[in-house]
């Protein structure tokens, strides 16, 4: 740590101003672990590494069994990001983002007058992106690939016919969406059905399609029977994307966004995603101040956190994009001096109203229900995924044949600039749409190094609040000396400059704080979850400790 003072966990525990009791430390293993949003994929996962795969084995694996056991976020509909660390420390990003189709426009979701069309870029087939998924993981496969193919997929399609049983979150969540499922599809689809906790639902027409991508290779979803099924059916509901648009699609591999903070080394996504940028930006605007001489989640806590990230997604409406189009000026907007001026009207006894904040002088020559998963091989390689359909199941269009839901996430474009999307971020000319061109995320995927060791891999769902969950996490175990499994179960708050208002989740914080919040000046909103983390911490022993996030179903499998 930088400074002298650690805090013994008997004295945070004193003065927390946290109401919840803290949560011990999660599941350990030697060998390797899984942290996800389900059960079934963690295990699947695992079970991959047992056999003697890597952690890119394991993530294929882990990837698929989500798009079988989680269709609300887990998908081959959508698509995501992954972060690497091998065991030797070369480091690496894959880009598997959707795409707008080539028949997409600037103005595509404007009326006349040049309004937004509500709801236009978030229901039905006019709101998908060309998916990515089936495209990541095989570049995954072709570069870090060392088992059979059919060992990794084999699972998946087992676990499809098999079925999965529906847990409480989950059938509330489908109950909850009943009424868009009903509007968006034609006809009635499998998630109409009176689904309670504790039923089993199988997908034989998923596993089929699985069985036909694991025989045929990537070009069975991109140009061949699978494409072709696709492409009519997104035509059938008045689309735009073509066969076209699914064969010029390609993952693609870009360098990390890698910075110091204190004495890691943060290694997290580049863009199209913000969250890499963001992240930087936020932790090196606090890196001046002693975090640890502050009570966790206290005023002065809360007042530096948020007054840096509302400088920083400010930042991020402005100038960040898919780099493929846009010139992003991203080593001045990390750099040290633009960073001193973007804070140097911080103060600990006022706050700066957004609407005071615009983005920083420089000169230029995301998802409410996304899913994380981490992955610790026996050989010491580590991954972080965050993959997404953008909102809860997506467009809510689910290609009954092909048996999965397809993403909205042509909402994480600019539909108009300074116009907010489904997560209220305010967007620039820099994510405005165009044939082609990757939407902007908030996606997180993030390893950390310490003493140049793995030190953690971690990330999370959540729109907007992935950056902030993922922050908060990281500070909870360097700053405040938390396990894993404390650190992504504690309380979060979140303020992403537009609309100017501290989020924080409900119950989990004394109400004098709150009042003393309020009385300085903040606006706050409640909002239950911000994030549901999954981690993996190196302890200095080597011994693998893990973070599943008790706000959803998630779960992690070690051996």
């Amino acid at each position: 740590m930088k400074r002298n003072l650690v805090f013994s966990l008997t004295f945070l525990l004193i003065i927390s101003s946290c109401t919840n009791k803290p949560v011990e430390e999660g599941l350990t293993a030697k060998n390797g672990m899984v942290v996800s949003a389900r059960e079934e994929a963690s295990k699947i996962g695992i079970e991959i590494l047992k056999k003697g795969g890597n952690a890119f084995d394991a993530m294929i694996a882990t990837d698929l069994a989500l798009a079988v056991s989680h269709q609300s976020a887990g998908n081959i509909g959508g698509g995501g990001f992954m972060v690497y660390r091998k065991a030797n420390g070369e480091t690496g990003a894959l880009d598997y983002r959707e795409k707008a189709p080539l028949s997409a426009s600037k103005d595509m979701y404007l009326d006349k007058q040049g309004n937004v069309i509500k709801g236009l870029s978030l229901a039905g087939a006019m709101a998908i992106g060309v998916p990515g998924t089936i495209a990541g993981i095989f570049e995954v496969y072709e570069k870090f690939g060392s088992l059979p193919i059919e060992t990794i997929f084999q699972p998946a399609i087992d676990l499809a016919n098999k079925g999965v049983v529906v847990t409480t979150k989950q059938s509330a969540k489908i109950k909850s969406h009943l009424k868009y499922f009903k509007l968006v599809n034609k006809e009635e689809i499998l998630f109409q059905e009176e689904i309670n906790a504790g039923d089993t639902l199988r997908f034989p027409n998923l596993a089929n399609t699985l069985d036909r991508v694991m025989k045929k290779g990537k070009d069975e979803f991109y140009k061949g029977e699978t494409a072709r099924k696709l492409v009519d059916f997104i035509k059938d509901n008045n689309g735009i994307i073509s066969l076209k648009d699914l064969e010029l699609y390609e993952a693609v591999w870009r360098d990390p966004v890698e910075f110091e903070y204190d004495n890691l080394k943060v290694i997290s996504m580049s863009p199209p995603s913000s969250g890499g940028v963001c992240l930087e930006q936020i932790m090196k605007m606090i890196e001046p101040y002693d975090i640890n001489d502050l009570a966790h989640n206290s005023l002065d806590y809360i007042k530096i956190l948020v007054e840096a990230e509302r400088r920083s997604f400010a930042d991020r409406s402005y100038y960040l994009g898919d780099p493929d189009f846009v010139s992003i000026p991203k080593e001045q907007l990390v750099g040290k001096e633009y960073l001193l001026e973007r804070m140097s009207n911080f103060s600990f006894d006022s706050p700066t109203p957004s609407n005071e904040i615009s983005y920083g002088n420089v000169e230029i020559l995301e998802s409410d229900e996304t899913t994380h998963y981490s992955i610790v091989d026996q050989f010491g390689n580590a991954i972080a995924v965050t993959t997404t359909l953008n909102g809860s199941y997506g467009s809510q269009l689910y290609c009954s044949e092909l048996g999965f839901f397809l993403n909205n996430e042509m909402d994480d474009f600019s539909s108009k600039p300074g116009s907010p999307n489904m997560f209220g971020l305010i967007g620039g000319s820099a994510n405005k749409i165009e044939p082609q061109k990757r939407m902007l995320s908030s996606m997180t995927p993030t390893i950390v190094e310490k003493e140049n060791k793995l030190f953690m891999t971690l990330g999370s769902p959540g729109g907007s609040r992935i950056i902030t969950s993922v922050l908060q996490t990281i500070l909870n175990v360097h700053e405040f000396n938390m396990s894993m499994n404390r650190a992504v179960n504690s309380a979060r708050f979140h303020h992403q400059w537009m609309p100017d208002i501290i989020k924080i989740e409900q119950n989990s914080f004394n109400s004098k704080l709150i009042q003393e919040l309020k009385l300085f000046g903040y606006n706050i909103d409640y909002k239950d979850p911000i994030g549901i983390v999954d981690g993996i911490l190196v302890k200095p022993n080597g011994i693998l400790e893990a973070g599943a996030d008790k706000r959803g179903d998630d779960t992690a499998v070690g051996f």
